[in-house]
């Protein structure tokens, strides 16, 4: 079968002496910094509700929500048993371990508590993070493919690659998959939802577009992903990527329902 050779890109960007500077760190400091910037010139446009200085005081509240919550959301979803006789490991973040699922979560968490600390409406701030989103989970992919993890099922598809820890079977480069889903075309569709003024002045509306564009993007690249070693398949068939996607596709379907009942 044909296949293309994986780029041996060396997890590590940088060492010096015991620092070392990882792609995986990178990518999360790339999505936030790059987000943010763009979350400022979202917040500067008209109709956007939301003061330009809100959205640049925001960095550090997302980040502790991406932190927090994606290295929680492994360990209660993933990995529970391992960490309860591990505890210390829930600390080393570098090891890598972080699920968008519970990042999800805490970036919702910590907007709450930012939007409630400055008095700004808390659904049309949202809609702003969500437009965002997406250029976080493009580059946290991308990492993910360079550390030569979250690999698909063998394949013998003409771009399929042989990566050093999966084995000899060329295999789905799944990471990918979710880069251009989950990363440019949820980007892309979330824009354009952005710039029509009747969503735009709908708050909610654009926060439920981008739950049911993950939920849907994670469901259809799942079918191509290899699960966890440790979690295989779970209940008909699913994977835990799938069965965590489906209450956001019906909570995104019910928030645009909600939205649109309430008056702006």
């Amino acid at each position: 079968m044909f296949a293309i050779a994986f780029p041996m890109i060396d997890p590590v960007l940088v060492e010096i002496g015991p620092v070392l500077i990882r792609w995986y760190a990178l990518a999360y400091i790339a999505g936030l910094v790059l987000g943010w910037r763009y979350l400022i010139w979202l917040a500067g446009r008209p109709g956007a509700y939301i003061k330009p200085q809100d959205a640049d005081d925001y960095l550090v509240w997302a980040v502790l929500g991406v932190i927090l919550g994606g290295r929680l959301g492994y360990v209660l979803f993933y990995k529970p048993g391992y960490y309860l006789a591990n505890p210390v490991e829930i600390l080393q973040t570098w090891q890598g371990g972080m699920s968008f699922h519970g990042g999800f979560l805490g970036v919702f968490v910590a907007t709450l508590l930012f939007c409630r600390a400055r008095k700004i409406r808390f659904w049309a701030f949202m809609d702003l993070v969500a437009v965002v989103t997406p250029i976080g989970l493009f580059f946290g992919r991308i990492a993910n493919f360079i550390n030569s993890e979250l690999w698909g099922h063998p394949t013998n598809v003409a771009w399929a690659v042989v990566f050093p820890n999966g084995g000899p079977y060329p295999r789905h480069p799944s990471q990918l998959y979710e880069a251009a889903l989950e990363g440019l075309v949820l980007l892309v569709v979330l824009h354009l939802v952005w710039r029509r003024d009747s969503l735009r002045s709908t708050p909610g509306v654009i926060s439920g577009a981008f739950s049911i564009g993950y939920g849907l993007s994670r469901v259809i690249v799942e079918f191509f992903r290899q699960p966890d070693a440790h979690l295989g398949y779970l209940y008909g068939g699913a994977t835990m990527g799938q069965l965590l996607s489906v209450p956001m596709i019906l909570l995104g379907i019910a928030l645009i329902a909600y939205a649109k009942r309430r008056p702006t």
